[in-house]
């Protein structure tokens, strides 16, 4: 029993621990992407300052090149004019800038080496860089997708929405009516009060019959 108890406890800790990251996997990812954009940077910087001193080695490589040649010219015409001892000293500068030539080459070899190696690195290292936003760019765009669709109302939710609606309307339209009656009852009542006015004063026929229009009308049918 102790053993199975062990054994759920791990497991409820595992899916803690795996809910936590699927939690946290886009920030994380945002971050690695970060740190790798960063280490990317640093070793673009690294290639640039191997391809200086490869730039200047070449330099010094041409430069002994140059010295050497004139060496040569001057120590044939040493030898030309007789001047052995001269030409005897030129000798040992001519060996020390080849000894000198020879170790620009090997330097100039082996930064072309290193400038080709980590040149593929960075290549491949932005390639896959590359990649890999798109695809943070491609999580970020689902899961916000399914965010949305977690947030979207149900059937049920949207069917009662639309009754709401129509009772509204309903209500609103029975309020409009009302008020549009009412408003027709108003002004028949003041154009009714303005007739009887205006009959009281006498202008035109009255409205309702009186004693002496009734007493009238008997006699002449009496006559």
């Amino acid at each position: 029993m102790f053993k199975l108890f062990v054994t759920l406890m791990r497991g409820k800790n595992a899916d803690a621990a795996e809910a936590l990251s699927d939690a946290v996997a886009l920030p994380l990812l945002r971050q690695q992407l970060r740190d790798c954009a960063a280490a990317l940077d640093t070793a673009r910087r690294s290639v640039a300052m191997v391809m200086a001193y490869e730039s200047r080695e070449q330099a010094a490589a041409k430069r002994i090149a140059e010295q050497l040649a004139d060496l040569e010219m001057r120590a044939l015409e040493a030898l030309a004019k007789g001047r052995d001892d001269l030409a005897a000293e030129a000798a040992g500068a001519i060996a020390q800038l080849e000894a000198e030539a020879a170790t620009a080459a090997r330097a100039i070899a082996t930064y072309g080496r290193e400038i080709t190696h980590l040149r593929g690195v960075v290549s491949e290292a932005e390639a896959r860089l590359r990649d890999l936003q798109r695809g943070h760019h491609l999580a970020f765009a689902t899961a916000q997708t399914q965010k949305l669709r977690e947030q979207t109302p149900s059937a049920a939710t949207l069917d009662e929405a639309e009754t709401t609606l129509v009772r509204l309307q309903s209500r609103q339209a029975e309020t409009e009516a009302q008020r549009a009656a009412l408003s027709e009852l108003n002004a028949a009542s003041n154009a009714s009060a303005m007739q009887t006015r205006l009959a009281a004063a006498g202008c035109g026929a009255a409205l309702r019959p009186d004693a002496a229009s009734v007493l009238a009308r008997l006699r002449a049918k009496a006559a």
